[in-house]
């Protein structure tokens, strides 16, 4: 079995999943590293309001000291802040005024200042800061300001929707991209097949009317020879018609109208059996059924897709004993016509691909007739097609359901 032109559509949809699987799989990584974070915060805050209340209700006067704020406030806070005086000037000789801000230890001190004066400008912009007061009779007296940035973690939670957006425009891009190509290389292909197609339509009625015409060269005496060659050639002049007619209707709506199964069926199968022996291979072909049974259908386009299965089938078949079966029947519901070969069959992870357009099971298909089939049956007939059955080495089933 092979994929013509298929196995780069096939991996541009493989990368395109394993791309969306990783985008998916990291954010969910990610949102919930940041989850943990915030909840790990939470259970902190409470925490902490918890141990201030245990505090106050324990502490004494003597024992009240600042140890309790330094301990419990102060070390938990991971935001960048600076404490200054009320004109904004900071105390290099206290480090603690100082806290979760990165700058080069080799600075000088007027060096210092002027970096801490632009992150104090910075952080401002960000987040107003905090006067701590003084309260004495009517006068209020600013003792420190208060000057914090933003956490690591508000940072993350503040760029991650728009890392979300760029990684989801790429991937867009990149879909757009993907499918643009698969689109056009299953046009190409669509395009190729469909040429080869109608190469192979007409190719088998020419080269059995070079064959007619070759037996009425040597038998021109024989009257009755001649006649055979005659009708023979009138057979598959009218085949070359409905070869035309055929693809005249790809694209248009086709009229469907009540056909007998059993005569329809009948004809496609004496066609195959007056052929068969020019392929070499010895191959019996059965139609069973209701030979009143009746469907409505376009009876060039069906003959066009039983065509379609015998000629799969046959390429299926590589033995001496080979057998297609053709049975047709009714339920409530449908009409059912179930073709039957015991050729080497179609590997099961191939089944939903036969009907894809460069999907062949022959060294040299063009994969497109199946691909037609399940066109003619969906869309213009709105019935089904598909493999009800196919083991390796014992041969396929497929089943074509129109509605009654």
């Amino acid at each position: 079995m092979k994929m013509s032109g298929g196995p780069a559509s096939v991996n541009i949809k493989v990368f395109l999943l394993i791309i969306a699987l990783a985008i998916g799989a990291g954010t969910l990584l990610y949102t919930n590293s940041l989850v943990s974070k915030l909840q790990q915060r939470e259970r902190e805050v409470a925490q902490l309001f918890a141990n201030g209340l245990e505090y106050v209700a324990n502490a004494s006067e003597e024992t009240s000291d600042l140890t309790f704020l330094f301990e419990n406030i102060i070390k938990p806070i991971d935001f960048p802040m600076i404490l200054t005086d009320a004109h904004n000037n900071v105390n290099l000789e206290n480090k603690t005024d100082i806290r979760n801000v990165r700058f080069d230890s080799t600075l000088s001190d007027s060096a210092l200042r002027v970096f801490l004066g632009s992150k104090i400008i910075e952080m401002d912009e960000t987040n107003s800061p905090i006067n701590v007061k003084y309260v004495f009779g009517v006068d209020t007296l600013i003792l420190t300001k208060i000057h914090y940035g933003d956490s690591e973690l508000i940072y993350q939670l503040k760029y991650y929707p728009y890392l979300l957006i760029i990684i989801g425009a790429l991937f867009i891009i990149i879909g757009y991209i993907g499918f643009s190509q698969i689109k056009r290389s299953e046009q190409s292909n669509i395009w190729v097949g469909m040429a080869k197609e109608t190469a192979h339509q007409f190719g088998t009625p020419l080269s059995s009317l070079l064959g007619w015409i070759e037996i009425l060269r040597l038998n021109y005496n024989d009257p009755d020879k001649v006649l055979d060659a005659a009708d023979e050639i009138t057979n598959d002049v009218e085949k070359l018609n409905r070869i035309t007619y055929r693809f005249s209707k790809i694209g248009s709506k086709p009229e469907l109208k009540p056909v007998n199964l059993h005569s329809t069926l009948t004809i496609v199968l004496e066609y195959f059996t007056r052929r068969i022996p020019q392929t070499g291979k010895k191959v019996d072909l059965n139609l069973s059924g209701n030979k009143d049974l009746m469907a409505n259908i376009n009876l060039e386009l069906f003959d066009w897709v039983i065509e379609n299965l015998i000629k799969n089938a046959l390429d299926a078949i590589d033995n001496n004993n080979g057998k297609i079966d053709i049975v047709f029947r009714e339920n409530k519901k449908f009409v059912e016509i179930e073709v039957t070969d015991n050729g080497k069959g179609i590997e099961r992870n191939r089944k939903k691909d036969i009907f894809r357009p460069g999907y062949s099971t022959k060294r040299r298909g063009w994969g497109l007739g199946l691909s037609l089939s399940k066109r003619i049956i969906e869309e213009y007939h709105k019935g089904k097609i598909f493999v009800k059955s196919s083991l390796p080495e014992q041969g396929t089933v497929f089943l074509i359901r129109l509605k009654k």
